[in-house]
């Protein structure tokens, strides 16, 4: 093991006692959000330690071994022990490694997604449809919610424009890599001859914000405006200025809301998509610069990047930053995703870990 990394371990492990002993203190009782802090600092450390406790044994173990080969009637002991210590510890350093990767601080966090159709007309927006039952089928699987924000419905059936919370633990974890460019390769039901078109819709998936505090916006930075909304929902909503849209003058965001009931209802949904997109932008220009010596494998997440390929003739699915490619495709349009979205994961620990090798 790297000498950088057995040192982090180290010191994890004395951090660990400090945990400990600052938990034994009264004081830290009597305080309760620093009890709290201590106490999940320590959950999260606890299981690298362990792990690193158990690596040290084995690390043990064959140095014990290694000294009984002078013994005769223990050698043969001794070679099974050996064989067994070296086949176990590249895998537990590779599970310390695992660990040891920085977690993305949003991974927890509810997310809000965006769906527009792009190139292809009524089929982009049938599309763009078709991939919303597949998020909101996906989150049903996993027991999440969803909240629809906005939509813009197309004249055929389908979405221009979607735009819905998913709500539940660990939702940015799973949803992230959807974003980019999503092509649909099928014959539309208005083909008359049979022939393939194909389509695209973009897909933007981004980290709910804890609250809007956390992006600071000046007030005399927005310009918001109120409009009679259009489109369906009955006599009331075509009959007051609910509507809202809200514009950022620095960025020149744009973001419009009428499906609450409400102009309070949709100012804070529009508020709320606001501050996602200005908060994914930042984060998407950071990890540009990031990137900018080492091309990511899973991909930037601009929406501009082509990421998959969804082949309904021959009921193939292709994700093109990994060259995986799954021959199941109705089951992955009614939102059965766990393997696509395993594979995807696993693909940038991977990536991570590569990266943290190449550190020394």
């Amino acid at each position: 093991m790297k000498s950088s990394l057995q040192e982090k371990l180290r010191q994890l492990a004395d951090r660990l006692k400090t945990l400990d002993q600052r938990l034994s203190e009264p004081d830290v009782h009597n305080d309760l959000d620093e009890f709290r802090r201590i106490s999940k600092e320590r959950a999260e450390i606890e299981p690298v330690v362990a792990l690193y406790a158990s690596y040290c044994q084995r690390v043990a173990d064959l140095e014990a071994a290694e000294a009984m080969l002078a013994d005769p009637d223990m050698k043969g002991f001794a070679q099974e022990e050996i064989a067994a210590v070296k086949e176990d510890l590249p895998g537990l350093e590779n599970e310390l490694q695992a660990l040891l990767l920085p977690r993305d601080p949003n991974d927890d966090k509810n997310v809000i997604v965006e769906i527009r159709a792009g190139t292809g007309g009524d089929e982009s927006a049938l599309f763009a449809g078709d991939l919303f039952r597949m998020y909101s089928r996906f989150a049903e699987r996993r027991r999440w919610q969803i909240e629809l924000i906005s939509a813009s419905e197309s004249d055929l059936g389908g979405y221009k424009e979607v735009i819905f919370r998913v709500l539940g633990q660990g939702a940015y974890s799973a949803l992230k890599f959807e974003s980019g460019g999503h092509r649909v390769q099928r014959v539309p039901e208005t083909e008359t001859q049979g022939r393939i078109h194909t389509s695209a819709c973009t897909v933007a998936v981004m980290p709910e914000a804890d609250a809007l505090e956390a992006v600071t916006i000046n007030p005399a930075d927005l310009r918001i405006d109120t409009f009679r909304a259009s489109g369906a929902g009955g006599q009331h909503i075509n009959k007051t200025d609910s509507a809202v849209r809200i514009t950022h003058l620095p960025t020149g965001t744009v973001v419009e809301c009428q499906d609450g009931r409400s102009q309070h209802q949709n100012r804070d949904q529009a508020m709320r998509v606001l501050v996602a997109r200005i908060e994914d932008q930042r984060r998407r220009e950071q990890h540009a610069k990031e990137a900018a010596t080492r091309k990511s494998l899973i991909g930037s997440g601009d929406r501009s990047e082509r990421i998959r390929t969804y082949n309904f003739p021959q009921g193939r699915l292709t994700d093109h930053r990994i060259n995986l490619t799954l021959y199941k495709l109705a089951y992955l349009m009614d939102g059965d995703l766990d393997e696509l979205v395993k594979t995807l994961a696993a693909e940038h620990q991977a990536e991570l870990l590569a990266a943290l090798a190449e550190q020394d």
